[in-house]
């Protein structure tokens, strides 16, 4: 069904004929548009023209879109692996919880949940990574980085 595409951005891009049954965007409208978004008003007729004449590309561009048949598309709910492998995957269960689980202690009066700070995990482990001890040169908790004066 999608192995040859019927049309492409490009080609709406570049399409200067624009239907005329398109309205026509005025002065007055363009100036309310940039009023609104808090945009400056063009200096000249010339960037306002232009402007007219980008804004009505785009809206050209957005009507193309619109008038694509999308009758039995599912909508996008985002931009993910919807399959429904992705799905169990990304399904937290009390069991994909349980490690983390267990690194929670109960501490205090007021019964807050804290984490055990002996126990670490692999992920926590690169961040024992010491890089000052990779430093050639180091003078107490900073690095020296020798330059040359040209």
């Amino acid at each position: 069904m999608l192995s040859k595409p019927s049309w492409s951005v490009r080609s709406l891009l570049d399409s200067k004929d624009y239907s005329r049954s398109d309205p026509v965007i005025t002065q007055k409208q363009l100036h309310h548009l940039l009023r609104l978004s808090a945009l400056p008003l063009p200096k000249t007729t010339e960037e306002e023209s232009e402007m007219i004449k980008t804004l009505e590309s785009q809206l050209h561009f957005v009507r193309a879109i619109q008038s694509v048949d999308t009758t039995g598309v599912q909508p996008l709910q985002s931009i993910r692996d919807e399959t429904e492998e992705a799905a169990k995957e990304n399904e937290v269960t009390l069991q994909s919880l349980q490690g983390d689980l267990d690194k929670e202690v109960v501490v205090g009066r007021s019964r807050r949940i804290k984490r055990r700070k002996d126990l670490t995990t692999p992920e926590q482990e690169g961040a024992l990574f010491d890089p000052l001890a990779q430093a050639s040169k180091k003078i107490g908790r900073y690095i020296v980085v020798e330059t040359s004066k040209d």
